[in-house]
């Protein structure tokens, strides 16, 4: 069986670890993939986002299942030109996608489906916006309508914060035409977690849980980033809550899908916000998380490909998915001044002394003149498993600390209680 992992990310790094332990026989390809990849699978030098040359690639190769790691390609369609041409693909289409790629089109399905979330509105002009600072208060959570890396979310505290939020996103365009279009949504409080579900049109089957950390400082300080570390499982998810989230959130979601012609076929991550034993959605993305798919991942005793078939099957149902009781923790090491500007080129030293049982799935490394040198924010995933999260713990920080780039950066309170 051939397959393909769209991406060169930690995420794709352990997508590709998964797959690699299958009983079955698989030759894999990575496009772009990585230097940590590029033990597991044949990396090809083409971008993600290339959707054409990658489907060119795959149908020169005869490639049996695309796997799409990265949101973008999936915004951009990639799974709709792939099926054209007879290739299977793990990924919802473009339709689907969009419920990542435009947070009003989300906010407008859960409001729809009643499915739980924060008030919001949107706005299209920077004036409009600025006149209804504070309409819900503060903190004023102001999000960018598209694709922003994870980093499109800002929460100003105060008014001052926030028309400076405001003049960067919809004056300076910080991130570009995300910001053509500005959500602003009710402050939710409570404890954050992420739900990852694999869906097929048929059935919704919720993944181990996870709970990740978005903010770059310990103590969920400082700017918002594309994830610093993950655990798993969620230490507030008991069989309550989880029953809630059924009745409340999944079920709905599904049945949305069909009412709507969402014809949904791959990972759908729910972020949910938890208070009183109460979740209400935060977000939908249409792929593994990243960093959650580090920690999860590990906990998945099924074979992953069998489930990938199964949900482009329209067989999920089918399916019993088993996952082991172990606890997983995954801590993001990540170049000086992420998630602004940083440097890349930084030469990383340590690798070869993570203890054997350690995962380090590279996130932004490649190769250098035979040296594995920083090529992103977001560096290296180290991920330990254990009997308990706080052994877990202590081993990944451990290891973290056997690893140095220059400017390295990376929390110490990941799965700490």
């Amino acid at each position: 069986m051939k397959i393909l992992v769209v991406g060169g990310g930690g995420r794709e790094h352990a997508i590709c670890k998964c797959i690699s332990e299958s009983k079955r026989e698989i030759e894999m390809y990575a496009a772009p993939g990585n230097p940590g990849i590029g033990k597991l699978a044949q990396c090809v030098d083409i971008k993600a986002d290339n959707v054409s040359a990658l489907t060119e690639f795959a149908v020169s190769q005869s490639i049996d299942l695309v796997v799409v790691g990265p949101e973008v390609p999936l915004t951009m369609g990639i799974a709709d030109m792939m099926q054209e041409k007879g290739i299977r693909v793990f990924g919802p289409n473009k339709k689907c996608a969009r419920l990542e790629g435009s947070k009003s089109f989300t906010k407008k399905f859960l409001l729809k489906h009643n499915i739980p979330t924060a008030g919001y509105k949107e706005f299209t002009d920077k004036e409009s916006l600025l006149e209804a600072v504070g309409i819900y208060g503060y903190p004023m959570v102001l999000k960018a309508d598209g694709l922003a890396a994870g980093k499109g979310v800002i929460i100003a505290e105060n008014e001052h914060d926030a028309r400076i939020a405001i003049e960067e996103m919809m004056g300076e365009k910080k991130f570009g035409d995300a910001g053509n279009k500005v959500v602003v949504e009710e402050f939710l409080t409570g404890r954050e977690a992420s739900c990852l579900c694999f869906v097929d049109h048929n059935t919704i089957v919720p993944m181990a849980s996870a709970q990740d950390y978005k903010r770059i400082f310990d103590g969920d300080k400082g700017p918002n980033t594309g994830g610093m570390g993950t655990y798993s499982p969620n230490v507030i998810f008991d069989e309550a809550l989880e029953e809630k989230i059924k009745t409340k959130i999944l079920i709905p979601t599904l049945e949305g899908f069909k009412k709507d012609g969402l014809d949904f076929q791959g990972v759908l991550f729910i972020g949910l916000m938890i208070k009183d034993g109460e979740p209400k959605v935060i977000e939908f993305n249409t792929r593994f998380g990243d960093p959650e798919a580090e920690s999860i991942l590990l906990r998945l005793d099924s074979d992953l490909a069998e489930i990938m078939e199964a949900v482009l099957d329209n067989r999920l149902r089918e399916m019993e998915i088993k996952w082991n009781d172990d606890a997983v923790c995954c801590i993001v090491m990540a170049s000086a001044g992420y998630p602004g500007s940083y440097t890349k080129g930084a030469e990383i030293k340590g690798l070869d002394s993570v203890d054997s049982d350690v995962c380090v799935f590279h996130a932004g490394t490649k190769l250098e003149n035979g040296k594995t040198v920083t090529a992103g924010g977001r560096v290296l995933a180290v991920t330990a498993r254990a009997k308990t999260l706080e052994e877990a713990r202590c081993k990944a920080l451990a290891n973290v600390e056997k690893i140095s780039f220059k400017g390295s950066q990376y929390r110490r309170d990941i799965g700490a209680r």
